[in-house]
């Protein structure tokens, strides 16, 4: 990898100095740019060519380091290939977006109402000036890109995207390091490097240097600045989105940076004033986990932050190479057999999915299990691989960590919520925006001849035009026996710890969480990124009306140029319990206690973090409820041995069989049992019901 340019301050420089400085900088930056601009116009095939051979050069040398980002161009040079779309095509994507904001988009009357935003108005005010143009006159390709984003950007739902065709799909850009943000005691923000790629080096420079400026701008600024510009749900993700794509942008889903390079201003490791001029760069991510276009069960129950996601499985490129190793290069690949990480980490099937260890806190010993994604193929695999990981981690306490988790499968995300409470779980409903098209996919899909059963929805969407109803009937996408069918596996307390970017089917996870009054949760943030939907994507709807045979000829949906893509919130979900009918887009889940976060924390592993989940567990009662069973004939003897609990009810088959006052462990004979029945235990505190075991005898 080719090293950065670095320039040396003198600490105590004085501040007019500092201001020359920059405005010299800026000069020569500025000239720069419009000389390179200038050359690249009159680049011949020639010089192109040599500067393919310089690049290939480049290449091979920084093959040498060791790590995938050896494969990367610059940014420049990868924007010189891009370009394709004609008038026409452009002309289509803007039509096409039209119909699903109009169409489908079901936060499209809360976006409007919440945001003052109306992206309608201006995908028609660009498609009426686009008549005006010809393929000579049209504008530069970027700027239609950039138009297009903004407009999916304004209504800051992370769900909704217009996706970038060919080269950008499946690209990232990048710079060689990651920055994170931590609090002082006196509650001052700074902005911590915290990870650089393998082989990376610059004066001063790596994990724990403080960045102040970015392109001469106030690094706080900077990333509110842009955090405008990657909208969230609210100003906690905002923040957080801009921080994150500073150094990290998913050419998918956001526009290409501005520059092509970027100006960094940072307090060296030995507290030495350091600047440093580093090239953007673009390389291919791994790839997703599913096939989000094709009509499956699990493309169309995705509740899927895609930048999250796409920056997610780049970071694991760039930064967490062993797991990439493991996984083999696939996005949630199940093991064969359980592997550890590192020498403190359980061996897991799920490497890429869970990080499971003891963790050692100020208040005692407790389980942390980190999910990083819920992005996975079968819930079932995820939902058991979790029960097995928190079987063997303390049973006094749990820490479950899903910071940076955007969701997946909704499915995984419920079913999982069931394994910490003893209440039966309710997945939290959905609805559909009344409107003919929604109403035309439910009315070919209400029989489910595909695998996508839409039928709970159709009765209510066949009536809206009559009832005048906005909305279909709130009905549950995650099977509700399967939400409950394997019940509560581990007994101790739980802390939950969130972040701003935690996004749809983990704002589903956390907004459940709270719902059930598992625990107690702990942010980082003063919200999470208040992603509430399930979402689908254009291939996805125009395979619906085209599935099964024959397709429907008159369909609205039309293929899209060069691998472009739209997605579109689909069916917004609502909160259940107290909050019953909230809904989560835009609310998101508070947390009950807040934590911000600490230089140790960014640097020492999440040391202060888990001390305050530590004491927020210590503070919890431990339960435990453990049941022997032996069968003789038809009689059923149970051993009960019990913790925090001063009553157990006893089933069979759900059937009520006994009622026993709990002080010391008891044996309990139950009659006319056969073998395979289902033994349930439930006990209480109280009257209140704070643990259940089930059991096949």
């Amino acid at each position: 990898m080719s090293q950065p340019r670095t320039i040396k301050r003198p600490a105590k420089k004085t501040a007019a100095k500092k201001t020359a400085a920059k405005k010299t900088t800026a000069k020569k930056t500025a000239t720069r740019k419009s000389a390179a601009k200038k050359t690249a116009a009159k680049q011949t095939a020639a010089k192109r060519t040599a500067a393919s051979t310089t690049a290939a050069r480049r290449t091979a040398v920084r093959e040498t380091v060791g790590t995938d980002a050896a494969a990367a161009v610059p940014l420049a040079e990868f924007l010189d290939a891009a370009g394709t779309l004609t008038l026409d095509q452009r002309k289509l994507l803007v039509d096409q977006a039209l119909l699903l904001l109009g169409e489908n988009y079901v936060h499209l009357p809360l976006k409007v109402a919440m945001h003052a935003v109306n992206p309608l108005q201006r995908l028609r005010v660009m498609r009426a000036r686009m008549e005006r143009l010809t393929a000579d006159t049209m504008e530069d390709e970027w700027l239609f890109h950039r138009e297009m984003s903004s407009i999916f950007h304004s209504v800051r739902d992370l769900h909704t995207n217009y996706l970038l065709p060919v080269p950008f799909a499946g690209k990232i850009a990048f710079l060689p390091f990651m920055i994170e943000k931590c609090y002082d005691e006196d509650g001052q923000e700074h902005y911590l490097v915290t990870r650089t790629i393998t082989g990376y080096q610059a004066p001063q420079f790596g994990p724990g240097a403080e960045v102040t400026h970015w392109n001469g701008t106030p690094i706080a600024r900077a990333v509110a600045l842009n955090g405008a510009v990657f909208a969230g749900s609210n100003d906690a993700a905002n923040l957080a989105r801009g921080l994150e794509s500073l150094t990290l942008r998913p050419l998918v889903i956001q526009s290409p940076p501005d520059e092509d390079w970027v100006t960094l201003s940072y307090v060296g490791l030995d507290g030495s004033d350091q600047e440093l001029r580093e090239q953007w760069k673009v390389t291919t991510n791994l790839p997703p986990m599913t096939d989000l276009d094709a009509i499956s069960e699990a493309s169309a129950v995705m509740g899927l932050d895609l930048d999250s996601d796409e920056k997610s499985r780049a970071k694991k490129a760039l930064y967490v190479r062993d797991v990439v190793e493991l996984e083999r290069g696939q996005s949630s690949a199940e093991l064969a057999a359980p592997a550890a990480v590192t020498g403190a980490d359980l061996p897991t099937t799920m490497p890429g999915v869970f990080r499971a260890r003891e963790v050692v806190t100020s208040s005692g010993t407790f389980g942390h299990l980190r999910i990083f994604t819920f992005s996975v193929p079968d819930p079932v695999a995820f939902r058991d691989e979790f029960v097995r990981l928190a079987a063997i981690l303390p049973q006094n306490g749990l820490i479950v960590d899903v910071r940076d988790n955007g969701g997946g499968h909704i499915y995984a995300s419920e079913f999982t919520l069931q394994t910490m409470t003893p209440r039966r779980v309710a997945p939290e409903p959905v609805q559909f925006i009344s409107s003919p098209l929604n109403l035309r996919i439910c009315r070919r899909h209400r029989e489910n001849p595909a695998g996508i059963d839409l039928g709970p929805w159709f009765d209510s969407l066949d009536l809206a035009i009559e009832t005048g109803a906005q909305y279909s009937a709130a009905k549950p996408i995650t099977p509700e026996d399967g939400a409950n069918d394997v019940g509560q596996t581990y007994q101790g307390p739980v802390v939950l710890i969130t972040d701003a970017r935690v996004y749809s089917a983990t704002d589903i996870f956390a907004a459940g969480f709270a719902d059930h009054e598992i625990g107690t949760i702990l942010g980082v943030d003063d919200n999470t990124g208040a992603g509430g939907a399930n979402v689908w994507t254009h291939g996805l709807l125009a395979a619906l009306l085209n599935e099964p045979p024959p397709p429907d000829e008159t369909s609205p949906y039309i293929a899209l140029p060069n691998g472009a893509n739209l997605r579109v919130s689909i069916r917004r979900t609502l909160r259940v319990g107290k909050l019953a009918g909230t809904p989560v887009e835009d609310l998101g889940v508070k947390p009950h206690e807040t934590h911000r976060m600490t230089k140790a924390d960014l640097l020492e592993g999440n040391v202060d973090l888990l001390n305050r989940a530590g004491e927020l567990l210590a503070a919890l009662p431990v339960r435990r409820l453990d049941l022997k069973t032996s069968l003789s004939g038809t009689t059923l003897t149970v051993a009960i041995d019990a913790q925090g609990i001063n009553r157990v009810d006893l089933y069979v088959e759900g059937r009520p069989i006994s009622s026993e006052d709990y002080t010391t462990p008891l044996s309990i004979d139950i009659l006319e049992v056969t073998p395979g029945q289902l033994l349930r235990a439930d006990g209480y505190d109280a009257g209140e019901l704070v643990a259940s075991k089930r059991q096949v005898v």
